[in-house]
């Protein structure tokens, strides 16, 4: 089933906002999810995968100090914490219901949530 996002919209630089993916899976522990996001003109990038095997991922270490993520077992809920954002964050944010582990690859991910918009600007 399709995860359902919530969260995003518009925040001025140096501002925060926390995307919400709620799956529907019976147990979280069983499932890798990964937060991507897509500007226009450009492919989907990678931002955060969590799972139980692999803990908390990041394609790009530069974000780390920025973008955390945390779940919510019992609510089967994902979150992107996002702080100090940029104008060069906006985008749309997508989380992905994939396998076991951690991956980057698209191609690894069944379920997609609809997508938020993120836009930083002053």
């Amino acid at each position: 089933y399709q995860p359902v996002q919530s969260g995003g919209g518009l925040v001025q630089p140096g501002g925060s906002l926390r995307l919400s993916c709620a799956v529907s899976v019976s147990n979280l522990d069983y499932y890798a999810i990964t937060w991507f996001r897509q500007t226009p003109g450009k492919e989907r990038e990678g931002i955060l995968c969590l799972s139980k095997e692999d803990g908390f991922q990041y394609y790009d270490a530069s974000m780390k100090g920025r973008f955390t993520g945390s779940r919510d077992n019992a609510k089967t809920t994902v979150y992107l914490q996002m702080n100090s954002l940029k104008p060069e964050d906006t985008a749309v944010y997508y989380c992905a219901q994939g396998g076991y582990y951690c991956s980057w690859d698209l191609a690894d991910y069944a379920f997609w949530g609809q997508g938020s918009q993120v836009t930083v600007s002053s």
